[in-house]
């Protein structure tokens, strides 16, 4: 009996073993997607820097001598084949700055919260109703002493230490602190090759379906975040985008580190860019403080 359950076994671990080295038994069968369920790896665009092409747009803030630009693709939403129509610098002080895990959390929880209000509110012994007479008298009934039905030791009694709300959970990060998380955020996009830069916003129709099957083409993932300047957006792309969920439309002033972060891809115009370099490095170089808030800057950008 004792040799069967050997020779049980060690077929069993023999089974296995090839099957590992086949690579079959990586996942039981019922955790296995079916192959049309599978979706294919995103291919990777060639790098920029290196491939010949006319460099389009010149970073408009100088670049200190120690630093490089960093080179991105610059494409077009008027037809799928428009990927790579030239070269396009960024400020390495904005697109290239070192990974910081922490700000970016620390930014998010920020957006999380600042805003929060919580309404939560309880009644303590003194506001619920009844519970003005003493229970019994203090002595000879045997029973513990109590001065009210209403206290927190009585069921439908109050509540001792609740929320009493309206409570505001505001607080504010110093400025130094949210612009390094656009940059982080930026630069994350950037060298995850989650960042497309375009010519404009034209397209040559409004049907939703276009930019659905465009995104699809160039694999931009499953939601996309596209940032531009003007306030009157082309016609064309807010009908396009007016009823998607996954494709959305923001101007570059209200960009901000939970959206980049919602979103897998992050598209910008040649117009949002200059206009997030200029903003973002104006921080590292102001003289007067932002707090107490006084306008006009006489160095504002």
């Amino acid at each position: 009996m004792f040799r069967i359950s050997v020779t049980l076994c060690c077929r069993e671990i023999g089974k296995r073993f090839a099957s590992t080295l086949s690579g079959e038994g990586g996942l039981p069968s019922n955790l296995r997607l079916a192959p049309n369920l599978v979706e294919f790896s995103r291919t990777e665009r060639p790098p920029a820097a290196g491939s010949g092409l006319p460099v389009l747009r010149q970073c408009e803030v100088e670049i200190p001598s120690h630093l490089t630009a960093r080179q991105a693709w610059l494409e077009s939403l008027r037809g799928y084949e428009d990927e790579q129509l030239g070269l396009v610098d960024l400020h390495p002080d904005v697109f290239a700055v070192p990974p910081r895990i922490d700000i970016l959390h620390e930014v998010a929880i920020w957006q999380k919260n600042f805003k929060r209000i919580s309404h939560a509110k309880v009644k303590t012994r003194a506001e619920v109703r009844g519970g003005g007479r003493k229970p019994w008298q203090q002595k000879g009934s045997g029973r513990a002493r109590h001065g009210s039905i209403r206290s927190p030791l009585w069921r439908g009694g109050g509540v001792a230490h609740g929320p009493r709300g309206p409570t505001s959970y505001y607080y504010m990060l110093p400025m130094k602190v949210r612009v390094m998380g656009l940059k982080v955020a930026l630069s994350a996009k950037l060298a995850q090759d989650y960042l497309h830069i375009v010519d404009s916003l034209e397209m040559p129709t409004p049907d939703s379906q276009y930019i659905l099957d465009l995104a699809r083409h160039r694999h931009w993932g499953d939601s996309v975040l596209i940032v531009d300047v003007k306030e009157d957006l082309p016609e064309n792309i807010l009908k396009a985008t007016e009823d998607l969920k996954t494709i959305n439309v923001m101007p570059a002033i209200g960009l901000n580190v939970h959206s980049m972060l919602k979103h897998e891809t992050l598209v910008l115009t040649l117009d949002a860019v200059s206009f997030l370099e200029k903003k973002l490095l104006w921080h590292d170089c102001r003289y007067s403080p932002l707090y107490p808030f006084k306008l006009p800057y006489s160095d504002l950008p």
